[in-house]
């Protein structure tokens, strides 16, 4: 069974096409890390240091958190940072990050919204991920005696 997280959902409009992501392990845990790769091609050149992103996270219909980020300020939230080429040419294009997930994300089925764009305002991407931290997960003991974070259970599609 094939689980699609996280959907280029951009156009032929957006500067970063073909994009691909994966994202490790699969159903990522809550206060863990988890790997997000993703290659695609670049149209232009690009500025990383001036990418803007508007972040939209629902729960079910209602909107429980919206916020623009610098996308440093977004990399540097989640524990991660630029790569050492701010500004990629046009062309081919990977990046890989080691994300920390926070644990302060209630417990819920959640779909987060990310929209980026250039500092000349064009479009950049636009994911929209499906994240699953519900109350069919169940918290397991680490050793026996501590609670852990970690997020047990299976996923049902």
């Amino acid at each position: 069974m094939s689980i699609r997280l996280v959907e280029d959902v951009s156009d032929g409009t957006y500067v970063l096409d073909r994009l691909a992501v994966t994202l490790t392990p699969a159903l990522p845990w809550l206060g863990h890390q988890a790997c997000w790769e993703m290659h695609g091609h670049l149209k232009e050149p690009i500025d990383l240091t001036r990418v803007t992103c508007n972040v939209v996270m629902k729960f079910g219909p209602v909107k429980i958190l919206e916020r623009n980020y610098s996308l440093p300020d977004l990399l540097e939230s989640l524990g991660a940072k630029l790569p050492d080429d701010l500004r990629p040419a046009a062309g081919p294009w990977r990046q890989a990050w080691n994300l920390q997930l926070p644990e302060s994300v209630p417990v819920a089925e959640h779909r987060i919204l990310l929209r980026a764009r250039t500092d000349s305002g064009q479009n950049f991407l636009a994911l929209d991920m499906a994240l699953d931290f519900s109350l069919r997960f169940r918290p397991s003991p680490a050793d026996g005696a501590a609670r852990s974070r970690v997020l047990h259970g299976s996923h049902r599609r």
